[in-house]
């Protein structure tokens, strides 16, 4: 029959994004399933070349107890310790390396629910997510030196800091993890004024709250507790938000205007709207004349 679909077909998507509980799990299914690819592939990456990376990890401890003056050494406790160590490093890397994918799949998974011109924000928020990301790593491997530098500072002489590496590399990896996330507040803050949840004056109004708030969780998500750590994430967070409380305002204003035009957002610009304003005088114009 003329127009009638085939047996593997797929149905056609709903131009705004609608979907059911069921497709919505599905999509959520899929976007998983990329995203734990990308990781496991990355992490693959990761065991094989470990022993570099083990190298690089062990070095800012070497370097903090060397500044510190006292003697420290990493060890091996349990007896799955050489297979777990190698796991965990792989995870890592799967993580850090599999950021552009896994916040790809994230974003993806919200996108179908928004509007035309509103996915092309949420394109934007996306190529921002990934090097906000990145900082929050750089900044995080940055700190681990002097971070581990104040918490040697602390052991009297006459002790030997013998460290289990599972530990060590659980305190890198949250403190990695920690800093990356928390780089995308503003990114998330973004998103929910692009889908119309929160608009910059209730950021605004909440300013103070949110300072207040960024500084809790770096006091209490930062595995050293030290002040420079405190610092060291809570204030480029707070910057961060600054920035996109200002975005967040532009986006508004531009909203505004269109919504006061009459038009929705994806049939004109404010550009194609100063051009039907000025065809409209010349009408009138020519009318009048």
């Amino acid at each position: 029959m003329i127009g009638s679909r085939g047996k593997g077909s797929k149905p056609e998507r709903d131009p705004e994004g609608r979907m059911t509980l069921t497709e919505h799990l599905r999509e959520l299914r899929n976007r998983v399933v990329k995203a734990s690819i990308a990781v496991v592939a990355f992490g693959i990456l990761g065991f094989v070349f470990r022993d570099p990376i083990i190298d690089a990890l062990v070095d800012p401890f070497m370097d903090a107890a060397g500044a510190s003056g006292q003697e420290a050494n990493l060890n091996l406790r349990e007896m799955m310790d050489p297979l777990v160590v190698p796991l965990q490093i792989a995870m890592l890397t799967g993580l850090v390396l599999g950021a552009p994918v896994w916040i790809y799949q994230l974003w993806a998974f919200v996108t179908p629910a928004l509007y035309r011109n509103e996915k092309k924000w949420a394109l934007a928020v996306i190529g921002a997510a990934v090097p906000m990301f990145g900082l929050g790593v750089v900044l995080a491997i940055w700190l681990m030196p002097r971070a581990m530098e104040f918490l040697l500072s602390f052991t009297p002489m006459e002790f030997t800091n013998i460290v289990d590496f599972r530990s060590y590399l659980s305190f890198t990896i949250r403190l990695v993890l920690v800093f990356g996330i928390g780089f995308l507040l503003p990114v998330f803050v973004v998103l929910l004024n692009a889908v119309g949840v929160l608009r910059h004056e209730t950021l605004g109004a909440a300013r103070r709250w949110v300072i207040v708030g960024i500084f809790a969780f770096g006091a209490v998500a930062t595995p050293t507790g030290d002040p420079l750590s405190l610092m060291v994430l809570s204030v480029p967070m707070w910057l961060l938000f600054e920035v996109a409380v200002l975005v967040c305002r532009f986006m508004d204003k531009r909203r505004d205007r269109v919504a006061g035009s009459g038009l929705a957002d994806d049939e004109a610009t404010p550009d194609e709207m100063l051009d039907d304003l000025g065809r409209v005088d010349d009408d009138d114009d020519d009318r009048r004349r």
